[in-house]
């Protein structure tokens, strides 16, 4: 991490930028890259801001270590005033204040280093950036999208002029093994109804629950049993409270833990004196825990913290890494730090595996795989665990989430554009990391970026007629997803042609891409294309989306597409839509099976199984049913939902179920015997070429995406029967599969578990 931020800081410093940022994972390092690249950037005279004069001191020890005798060290923090050392170290309450901004001249450091630099917005800190004008201000933290204190309208990003000189985020600093392994259990709590909406004698009872004696012995059991490394225990427990944490605190000491509570209320000698007692050797006024209200989440180095303890929901997933990190520097004499998460029934348990997975593109399926697979989402020797009712819970969350919820949608979309200081193109959300752009096309309100930026941006000023804009929804929901590359292509070609569409479409699908379309795939994406291939009820949302007409034995251009092409916002518009969905499938969906246009694990709904298929019309989910053949294209797709529901019908309750990774058991529909049509093109399917192709869903319960796994092909083994359904007269015949693929462990594990 360290080269490659002083490489980029050198280059920002060189480019005639005067500042820089630095955002990386609690505890990876950041006073120790900044004392480095002070050294190898040769400035001789450097001021360390921070917001607490304890950890200006800290700072002061680390530079010590890097820069030996060098320079000279020194902190201004009220009682320490060494105002004519070399580097010095100070408290913003104190550099802040006119007479110690007199003792020096605006140009008085080559460099300034702000600690924490998220609350650079804060008035104190405006004015030391106000007053100093070095050659460099560098500001260092852990989580930028904070907004603290506004200034005029400003972000941490504005402040640093969005110059981003290293991001290194938890998972990153797990693979570079910059951080201590850790083992998080996520361990059921007692229930809890939470503030919204709560009487008062609602929070009495909670307050009840959260500090009872059952409680209190349940946290120390826990405690006790999954242990911590080290000669004894040095922990820290995050509350949501201070009066909960000092009944809590009370109450640990009264069953022989010691304890203390801290809060901001507590003087910074206070706060020393706890850490002190908490980090060092075993002895008559030695601490095994501090308890936590609003402090110890940024910016206290507790190297020695073998045990976090949280007991309040996560709301934030920015604050759950932040408190993880109070354990995971490293330290002699520990290997490893032991994380017990307490999950009560909270709404947003869902944040949860996303905190921990660093994955922000607020997929269901995807979270729920991270919730049962946490060992695999973390690089290194960490793992995750969760208990069966913990588990329950977050997948309860995880359900009434909506995660295409505006709310939810503007808020990642302002952190963005803070970061980048402009209206963000669609590939940028992709580049840094934030949500998913599909999630802004699922939402009902909306369909496209575009209608979201006339919404909710007020710099944006572009405007589209009724059938641009449905044209732009039309390839936002069904075609940017990237899931085939034949449309793009095609749509991308007629912005520099008018004829021949079809036939330039086959060179560039051949040269490009090396694959090439017969004659079903060909009538499929001309269907698409001309408005086609949807169901009668769909067709007329699309109206405006015919895009192509014949000319003989090919297509041109239509005329309406033609037109709108002329509109110079809406060919950029188009065109940036185009290449989003271009790059999606270059990065998703190239590495296709077999001779299909799909791609082992990657999902899919019911409609985009029938596109990718080839079949001429698209169907509604209820005329599949679970299955249906379609005689032109000879493919047979089958759609499974694995868990069933547990108040289904009897007369429906079909069991399909794997045996193993390669083996499954499914059953046809009702009413079904060995002669029935569907059942002898199953069992036959080889011998009649017919491609049997598998799709998978763990349940029903996401509305939004309604996607299956793609498990690629299986055939019959031979092994089937006929058997009558109970409580009913009807015959249903059920088979033996064989998948083509043994499905991949995860993959599988996340299903069956």
């Amino acid at each position: 991490m360290q080269v490659s931020f002083i490489h980029h800081l050198r280059k920002i410093y060189e480019a005639g930028e005067k500042k820089a940022l630095l955002i990386s994972a609690t505890g990876t390092g950041k006073t120790y890259a900044s004392a480095f690249a002070m050294r190898e950037m040769g400035f001789q005279r450097v001021l360390f801001l921070v917001h607490r004069s304890q950890i200006a001191k800290q700072a002061m020890e680390s530079f010590r270590k890097v820069m030996g005798g060098s320079v000279s060290l020194g902190m201004v923090t009220g009682k320490n005033l060494d105002y004519e050392k070399d580097y010095i170290f100070a408290t913003v309450q104190t550099m802040s204040k006119d007479h110690v901004l007199e003792k020096y001249r605006k140009t008085a450091f080559d460099a300034i280093v702000i600690d924490e630099a998220h609350h650079s917005s804060a008035s104190s800190y405006k004015k030391v950036l106000d007053y100093f004008t070095p050659k460099l201000w560098l500001g260092m933290t852990a989580t930028p999208d904070r907004r603290d204190d506004m200034m005029e309208g400003k972000n941490i990003y504005e402040i640093f002029n969005h110059q981003i000189a290293c991001e290194i985020r938890l998972q990153d600093a797990m693979e570079e093994d910059l951080l201590c392994p850790f083992h998080y259990f996520g361990i059921t709590d007692l229930s809890y109804v939470e503030d919204e909406g709560k009487t008062k004698e609602d929070k009495i009872e909670n307050f009840r629950y959260l500090t009872s004696d059952e409680r209190v012995d349940h946290i120390m059991a826990q405690a006790k049993f999954f242990g911590y490394s080290g000669e004894r225990v040095k922990g820290l427990i995050f509350c949501s409270r201070l009066d909960e944490a000092r009944e809590l605190s009370d109450k640990f000491n009264q069953k022989g833990w010691r304890t203390v509570t801290l809060s901001g209320s507590n003087t910074e000698e206070e706060r020393l004196n706890a850490i002190e007692r908490l980090a060092g050797e075993e002895k008559e006024d030695a601490l095994d825990y501090i308890l936590s209200v609003d402090i110890f989440s940024e910016g206290v180095d507790v190297p020695e913290v073998n045990q976090v303890l949280m007991l309040r929901p996560t709301q934030s997933p920015v604050v759950f890494i932040q408190q993880l990190g109070r354990g995971l520097r490293k330290a002699e004499e520990k290997e490893y730090v032991v994380v017990l998460d307490f999950i009560g029934n909270y709404r947003n348990n869902f944040m949860i595996p996303i905190a921990l997975s660093g994955d922000r593109s607020y997929n269901k399926d995807n979270i729920r795989r991270y919730v049962t697979q946490g060992a695999r989402v973390i690089p290194g020797a960490s793992t995750v665990h969760f208990d069966e009712v913990s588990r329950k819970r977050i997948f309860q969350s995880i359900d009434q989430a909506n995660f295409s919820d505006i709310k939810l949608i503007k808020e990642n979309y302002f952190h963005l554009k803070d970061k980048l200081g402009h209206i963000p193109a669609l590939l940028e959300f992709d580049t840094y990391g934030e949500m998913d752009v599909l999630r802004i096309f699922d939402n009902n309100s909306l369909g496209s970026y575009y209608k979201f930026l006339v919404k909710y941006e007020k710099e944006y000023k572009v405007r589209l007629t009724n059938e641009e804009e449905k044209v732009i929804e039309f390839i936002s929901k069904k075609l940017a997803s990237g899931k085939r590359i034949h449309e793009l292509i095609l749509l991308r070609r007629c912005l520099t042609c008018k004829h021949g569409l079809l036939g330039l479409l086959k060179q560039s699908l051949q040269k490009e891409y090396q694959c090439s379309m017969d004659e079903n795939c060909t009538v499929n994406v001309v269907n698409m294309l001309t408005n086609e291939f949807p169901t009668n009820a769909a067709k007329k949302t699309y109206s405006a989306c015919v895009f192509l007409e014949k000319e003989g034995d090919d297509y041109g251009i239509s005329k309406s597409f033609d037109e709108m092409l002329q509109n110079p916002d809406f060919y950029e518009m188009l065109k940036e839509l185009l290449d989003f969905g271009i790059h999606r499938y270059e990065t998703n969906y190239s590495n296709k099976y077999k001779d299909t246009d799909l791609v082992l694990y990657q999902k899919y709904t019911y409609e985009d199984a029938c596109r990718l298929l080839c079949w001429e019309k698209n169907e509604v989910p209820l005329n599949i049913g679970g299955y249906k053949y379609d005689k032109k294209t000879k493919t047979f797709p089958v759609f499974i939902n694995y868990d069933k529901q547990d108040n289904i019908s009897d007369t429906t309750k079909y069991e399909d179920h794997f045996l193993s990774e390669n083996r499954l058991i499914a059953i046809s529909k009702s009413g079904r015997s060995m002669e029935s049509e569907d059942v002898q093109n199953f069992l036959y399917a080889k011998e009649r070429g017919i491609d049997v192709e598998l799709f998978v869903r763990k349940n029903k319960d996401d509305k939004i995406s309604k996607e299956f796994y793609y498990l690629g092909r299986m055939y019959a083994t031979g092994s089937a029967r006929e058997f009558t359904m109970p409580n009913t007269e009807k015959t249903a015949v059920e088979i033996e599969w064989e998948l083509d693929t043994p499905v991949r462990e995860d993959i599988y594990s996340y299903i069956i578990s």
